[in-house]
């Protein structure tokens, strides 16, 4: 069995709805993954059941709109837009914090759940992940993925840790 089918099994048919979403976004310009799955691209990956997604502010409607067409549930939060589809664990993730849009700039291409999608690059997930992990309104358990990713890519790419706070790089360097 594939990490894959593994995953659509463990999710209940989370590849399936990020097969949706792809298909969605790939008719709306610019958009990228950002957040767990985006780090899970450059170094050893850990399980996650979201998708964190950054798309043109100005295409954000009408994705919403034709993602409730397609049966999502989409609700609006003060910092995103989640999108759900009924009986799935993947819980999809639209950032609408303007500081991510520059992040559509650089994107690679990579593979996610199967599909070749375009990923924010290392260092803007050094950035995003600096900027939620500094977040004091962000629940702890949240901070400390937060924390564990940026250490996660601290260890694999030494070069980067000059983009993290004191405080990860002294706990790298104890290690």
């Amino acid at each position: 069995m594939t990490a894959t089918e593994v995953f659509e099994s463990v999710s209940n048919g989370g590849v399936s709805d990020f097969s949706a979403l792809v298909d969605v976004l790939n008719q709306h310009g610019l958009w990228c993954v950002v957040g767990g799955l985006a780090v899970n691209c450059y170094v050893e990956p850990v399980f996650t059941m979201d998708v964190d997604i950054v798309v043109a502010s100005s295409e954000l409607s009408a994705i919403q709109a034709e993602l409730i067409a397609r049966g999502f549930e989409v609700t609006e939060h003060a910092h995103s837009i989640n999108a759900q589809m009924k009986g799935s664990n993947l819980r999809i993730q639209f950032t609408i914090d303007l500081r991510y849009q520059e992040f559509l700039a650089d994107a690679k291409i990579k593979s996610v759940l199967g599909e070749d999608v375009p990923v924010a690059s290392l260092e803007n997930i050094v950035k995003g992940k600096v900027w939620a992990w500094n977040d004091p309104r962000r629940r702890l358990s949240k901070r400390k993925k937060d924390e564990l990713d940026l250490i996660r890519i601290g260890e694999k790419y030494p070069e980067l840790r000059e983009l993290m706070p004191r405080v990860i790089n002294e706990q790298l360097e104890q290690s």
